[in-house]
């Protein structure tokens, strides 16, 4: 486990509610990032949030495993999927992403790039958006695990339930669909570039 982390968890358990807003802060940006990667909206993506600290909070005093990060992303992912088995999807899961939707990276720009460039940047990262929500849902969990959480691939297996080989031929098969869905559009900004 994180140094940090113990450090955090054994003053919240001596009653350091500062502790537990560490933590917070810690994850807010990689677990905010994976749950609106399967959120219909912004604010269902922070229900999700919330109720992944809700569910910590309240079995964080059992919590003995080494990775604290796993088991916070493990609960999440396990709050997405009772939500997805409980509603039916009002969208196809492979459908594209919306406007709205566009990653955090797609939306910073490089202020050492061109305007032209920021924009086919900008383009590219909404589509690879789009074509990262048409992939299997198993992958594409794989897939912003790994490049939105920068979870490693021991931890994305853990909280798949999935041995490591299985999650990075997930991982593999997600890069390959991706590649191919995106090939002339990355070959295009590459040919912008100086």
């Amino acid at each position: 486990m994180d140094h940090d982390d113990a450090t955090c968890l054994a003053a919240w358990r001596r009653g350091d509610t500062e502790a537990l807003g560490a933590l917070v802060e810690k994850y807010r940006r990689p677990l905010f990032g994976y749950l609106v990667r399967f959120a219909n909206d912004p604010h269902q993506a922070d229900e999700w949030f919330q109720e992944t600290w809700v569910r910590a909070i309240q079995h964080m005093n059992l919590f003995r495993q080494r990775n604290f990060q796993g088991w916070l992303f493990r609960i999440a992912h396990n709050l997405v999927v009772d939500h997805l088995r409980r509603k039916k999807p009002e969208v196809s899961l492979d459908a594209p992403a919306t406007e709205e939707g566009a990653p955090w990276k797609a939306r910073l720009a490089d202020p050492a790039l061109s305007p032209a460039l920021a924009a086919a940047g900008r383009d590219l990262g909404r589509q690879i958006e789009a074509a990262a929500n048409r992939l299997p849902p198993e992958q594409r969990e794989v897939f912003w695990l790994r490049m939105a959480a920068d979870l490693p691939f021991k931890e994305i297996a853990r909280v798949q339930r999935v041995s490591i080989n299985t999650a990075l031929a997930r991982m593999q098969y997600a890069l390959d669909k991706l590649r191919a869905d995106l090939g002339p559009a990355y070959r295009e900004l590459q040919e912008m570039t100086p």
